[in-house]
């Protein structure tokens, strides 16, 4: 008997490739070579099988920042992000592509996608707080990687995954620049207003 977790696995396979259009009770059981009476086992129609698939991506995408977060979690400050891109193969760019596209349609996809970037930004911000003394400061430099990572999501064409390396692997050398920068006017980070 097919499990509902190959089911959801085989509707996230659909999201990545198609995006959310192409997420049909019929497309899943073609691929998976059933019937429909098997989806109608697992799920109480469409509404609740789209649900379930959202679930299954917040799911996997919070254990992946989990695992990033186990990770990093002794190594001192500097060497965390310094240690982030080679943590860049957790991303599923193309998955993150079609949820992206789906929450501009779908409330329940917007908040999951929310909760995901919230939760990324969490990890992001709790690498940079030792680093940065202005909680200001430490939330612009987590927004720095995520907002890279949203973009790349989004390219055309899409980064392969050793370019987005090469991305973050060249912001983790700019950070210690950054950390150790002061601006004139006594604030790290800040630009200073243009003169006449």
């Amino acid at each position: 008997m097919v499990t509902r977790d190959r089911w959801l696995d085989e509707g996230l396979a659909i999201l990545r490739e198609e995006g959310a259009a192409g997420l049909r009770a019929d497309a899943a059981a073609r691929r998976l070579r059933l019937t429909k009476g098997s989806f109608h086992h697992h799920f109480a129609g469409m509404p609740d099988y789209r649900r379930a698939v959202l679930d299954r991506y917040e799911l996997r995408m919070l254990e992946a920042i989990d695992r990033v977060r186990a990770a990093i979690a002794e190594l001192p400050p500097a060497d965390a992000i310094a240690a982030l891109p080679s943590l860049v193969s957790e991303l599923d760019l193309r998955l993150d592509t079609a949820v992206r596209g789906w929450a501009f349609e779908a409330s329940d996809a917007r908040s999951a996608v929310e909760r995901v970037d919230a939760e990324r930004l969490r990890l992001l911000e709790d690498c940079w707080r030792p680093l940065l003394t202005d909680p200001a400061d430490a939330r612009a430099a987590a927004l720095v990687p995520h907002l890279v990572a949203v973009g790349a999501a989004v390219a055309q064409p899409p980064p392969d995954a050793a370019q987005l390396a090469e991305v973050f692997a060249l912001l983790a050398r700019i950070a210690p620049a950054v950390r150790g920068a002061e601006a004139p006017s006594g604030r790290s980070g800040r630009a200073l207003p243009a003169h006449s």
